[in-house]
């Protein structure tokens, strides 16, 4: 068995390098997700039909009659396809790339050379609640358009890749005066306990009205994936006489309570006012911080407006180590900053599945001196500019 596995590794380096000069690497852990969890449909397939092959044979076999010799070697051929799928997955696990050298954004000329004729979603990040170029993403998606290969009626009306936004941090920001939830064909908004916009829990999906799509459907069918795949729900249920439902499918339990909901109708109410106060808090941030030097997210630009979700500083001349030393001292101040976020690569989880950081510069840059100030409604200016009196003082000692 050893013997065989290192085969199969050398079968899985053979096809990593082969993919890796025939398509670039993937742009985000969201694509190279996308793209595995593709192959592993491919090899729930190829597995289908083994064992449909395999029941033949049986049967077969059972009559003895002699057409098995000619079944089972149908069978080596499908098993064959099924372990070239798994390889393919192995292979694919270990495609990913680094991020740009001097943005948190996607590279977008690399995406669209990414774009294969397997793609089917390109999921941006609206990191803190900064919109990504949309114009820019639907460009390349159009224009690969026939690369596209549609699966199903959601695709075959798209006609082209669909572009899923990941705006956990996005809600109330816009670009061109287009706010989140109508940037992207799809999207998906977080309200977790420390968002802009909480009911604590939970989240929210979008769509925009596309031709050929019905919105009732759509909303069918995110139903279906958020209640365990019943066809109604408790609502439904309640009414005298239409206790009988189906399930369509064994999928997921991630609906809202009714609870969590009205939490967030009175959110709602309040929403535009926690937005202006973040954006005022940012406003006094940046004031206080640019004329050191202090590297800052950009909030707000002709472009796009932020929701203002984090507050992301990167200080020049300081490293890892000095950067923990600076978070430390603020926490003996009184003043909890945190880091947007620590790469991937340098976590015990993927260092287990061979990711070493070294592979990753531009992301290690990214990460070695962010600090993250606190960014939240609940404080007062006074509050401000303590954090930003705080943060000065002890930066200053390091800027060279």
């Amino acid at each position: 068995m050893d013997a065989v596995r290192a085969d199969v590794e050398k079968l899985v380096e053979k096809e990593l390098k082969s993919a890796n000069q025939k398509f670039p690497m993937f742009r985000s852990d969201h694509e190279g997700a996308a793209v595995i969890f593709e192959e592993i449909e491919e090899c729930k397939q190829e597995m289908e039909n083994l064992e449909i092959q395999f029941e033949a044979l049986w049967s077969r076999v059972k009559s003895d009659n002699k057409m098995s010799v000619i079944i089972s070697g149908r069978l080596k051929l499908m098993a064959i396809n099924l372990a070239c799928e798994v390889i393919q997955v192995a292979a694919m696990s270990q495609k990913f790339i680094d991020s740009q050298k001097d943005s948190l954004e996607m590279d977008y000329d690399q995406m669209e050379r990414a774009i294969t004729e397997k793609t089917k979603a390109v999921i941006p990040v609206d990191l803190g609640g900064i919109p990504c170029d949309y114009d820019r993403i639907y460009q390349a998606v159009e224009g690969k358009k026939p690369l596209f290969c549609p699966k199903g009626d959601v695709q075959e009306a798209l006609g082209r890749v669909a572009v899923v936004a990941d705006c956990a941090h996005g809600l109330g920001a816009s670009r061109h005066g287009v706010p989140t939830g109508a940037l992207a064909d799809f999207t998906s908004f977080s309200f977790h306990a420390v968002k802009n916009f909480t009911t604590a829990e939970g989240g929210a999906s979008a769509w925009r009205t596309l031709p050929g799509l019905d919105d009732e459907e759509l909303y069918h069918r995110y139903q279906l994936l958020s209640l365990h795949g019943q066809s109604k729900d408790a609502l439904a249920k309640t009414k005298l006489g239409a206790w009988e439902y189906d399930i369509v499918g064994p999928w997921y339990k991630c609906n809202m309570t009714d609870i969590m909901a009205a939490i967030g109708l009175k959110q709602l109410e309040r929403y535009p006012g926690l937005l202006e106060r973040r954006h005022q808090l940012i406003q006094r941030y940046d004031e206080a911080l640019h004329p050191l030097g202090i590297r800052t997210l950009p909030h707000f630009t002709p472009d796009y407006t932020s929701s203002g979700h984090l507050y992301l500083t990167w200080t020049p001349g300081i490293g890892e180590k000095e950067r923990n030393e600076i978070i430390l001292r603020m926490a003996e101040r009184g003043v909890a900053c945190n880091v947007h976020y620590k790469p991937l690569p340098m976590m015990t989880a993927y260092k287990a599945m061979g990711f070493d950081i070294a592979d990753y510069p531009n992301a290690y840059h990214h990460y070695e001196n962010l600090i993250t100030l606190p960014l939240h409604t609940r404080l007062s200016d006074e509050d401000a500019a303590y954090v930003t009196e705080q943060f000065t003082d002890i930066v200053k000692e390091y800027l060279r």
